[in-house]
């Protein structure tokens, strides 16, 4: 994984130092998707299968608020015009629900919008983009929504196990902070526990940009 991992922190750092350098504390703005980088070549038949969610940043999640969220996974499934069928697993205290969606194809391979946007009332925009991955252990996703004329973004850390080692945790945190982003919006859903998912959240609420 060692070497997987410095590829990945190269690669994000490295693209993002400057967008780092122009944000303040208490004005975070959401990056051009131009200035994010895209995973070259994107597999789409190597990156589906199951992910858990290893951690979240992004200007909508809060520590202190989010800190004891409880780790959840997302699956992608290809079907034969490339979208992707999207499974999120998230935990309750005595349950999981299953929440199903689609990720359309756009013309750059790695990018994606939101099928049926109109069943998310307020939501105008919903882009899916997979910054960088070597698909058989890790992989970074930023997510950007326009709602109700206002931007908010996400980048989510995928992992194929629920392994979080403290290199790969110190470069999603480097990477959070190259978009603008402070401590207190990063956190690391915690694999077992009893925290149980407030209502209004979910993948395309708070805690999903």
């Amino acid at each position: 994984m060692a070497l997987g991992l410095l590829w990945l922190g190269l690669v994000l750092l490295g693209a993002l130092q400057t967008q780092a350098q122009d944000s303040t504390p208490n004005l975070i703005p959401t990056p051009p998707l131009h200035r994010v980088p895209l995973q070259p070549d994107f597999q789409n038949e190597l990156f589906q299968g199951k992910w858990y969610i290893l951690g979240l940043a992004g200007k909508e999640i809060h520590k202190e608020k989010h800190s004891q969220l409880k780790m959840y996974t997302i699956t992608y499934e290809l079907n034969e015009d490339n979208s992707y069928n999207v499974t999120f697993v998230l935990p309750w205290i005595q349950r999981c629900d299953h929440w199903i969606t689609t990720f359309l194809p756009s013309f750059q391979p790695g990018q994606f919008s939101l099928g049926n946007i109109e069943r998310y009332p307020g939501i105008q925009s919903y882009t899916v983009q997979v910054v960088a991955t070597d698909y058989n252990q890790v992989a970074m996703i930023f997510f950007k929504k326009a709602y109700k004329n206002q931007e908010f973004f996400m980048v989510t850390l995928y992992g194929r196990t629920k392994e979080l080692t403290q290199e790969l945790k110190e470069n999603f945190i480097s990477f959070a902070k190259a978009l603008g982003l402070t401590d207190d919006h990063i956190i690391f859903p915690i694999p077992n526990g009893n925290h149980q998912l407030g209502r209004g959240e979910g993948p395309m609420g708070t805690v999903q940009a």
